[in-house]
């Protein structure tokens, strides 16, 4: 099973939220790049913010904080497209862009040429694991129909630091685990799946796939199926798969371990 599509079991319409850390914008595009080979048209974007993507990334960078101008654009020229990303503004301070109302994806999953909307909906610094701030993180827009919780296989074993976990001391009270201790796959696990961790704020609808990215690394690919078996043996109700994922590669799925 080499496809993003057929590891992620992706419908139509499908509204998809990344969140978590460790790849999540690289997994973003593959998956956009693939879904875009299929029919209709792949919307990118994000709730918070994110570096502007390149053109190999995208064929088009729509900029507008008017829901017409926006809408306007994907009825009349995204259909030859395929694809594109879409963001409120550039910010002059970070040179990120800002995301898009969350209440807009509800209006453009309606549109006709749109087939699927991916939403990077979480920052992490750029580490590989993270736990989110339970004022503000994730922003899941309640139209998600899955949602990819994201970790980096690198975190494991590594100090639990900030250096290592955007958000570390977060992570330390969800987990347990002291500040400075190895991170075990128990604490990623409980990360992925506590009501206060990566998925906080999950519709209860949506569909949970967790993604252990970077398996191309020297480490163990055992140690990332031991972490889906834990996932799954802790039985939670929306997760039904774990996907081990190498996404900056061709394939970019390693394997699929499925709930027995």
């Amino acid at each position: 099973m080499s496809s993003l599509k057929e590891a992620l079991d992706i419908h139509s319409k499908d509204v998809i939220s990344i969140v978590g850390a460790g790849g999540k914008t690289t997994l973003m595009f593959a998956l956009s790049r693939e879904l875009s080979m299929h029919e209709k048209v792949v919307i990118t974007t994000t709730t918070t913010k994110i570096f502007p993507p390149s053109s190999s990334d995208t064929p088009y960078l729509l900029i507008s904080q008017e829901e017409k101008e926006i809408v306007d654009f994907i009825l009349k020229k995204a259909g030859a497209l395929g694809h594109i990303t879409i963001a409120s503004k550039m910010l002059a301070g970070s040179g990120k862009l800002q995301g898009i109302n969350p209440l807009l994806i509800s209006r453009l999953i309606t549109l006709s040429p749109v087939n699927y909307i991916i939403i990077e909906a979480d920052g992490a610094s750029r580490k590989p694991l993270k736990a989110p701030d339970p004022f503000f993180e994730p922003v899941i827009p309640q139209q998600t129909s899955l949602v990819i919780p994201v970790v980096g296989i690198d975190a494991l074993g590594c100090a639990l630091s900030e250096e290592n976990v955007f958000r570390s001391e977060i992570a330390s009270n969800l987990t347990g685990l002291s500040l400075g201790k190895p991170i075990s796959a128990e604490a990623i696990v409980t990360l992925i799946l506590h009501p206060s961790g990566i998925t906080r704020g999950s519709p209860e609808q949506a569909r949970i796939i967790p993604v252990i990215n970077k398996t191309d690394l020297p480490a163990d690919l055992s140690d990332a199926r031991d972490i889906a078996c834990k996932i799954l043996k802790a039985n939670h109700p929306q997760v039904d798969r774990v996907v081990l994922s190498q996404a900056q590669l061709y394939p970019p799925v390693a394997e699929v371990v499925f709930k027995r």
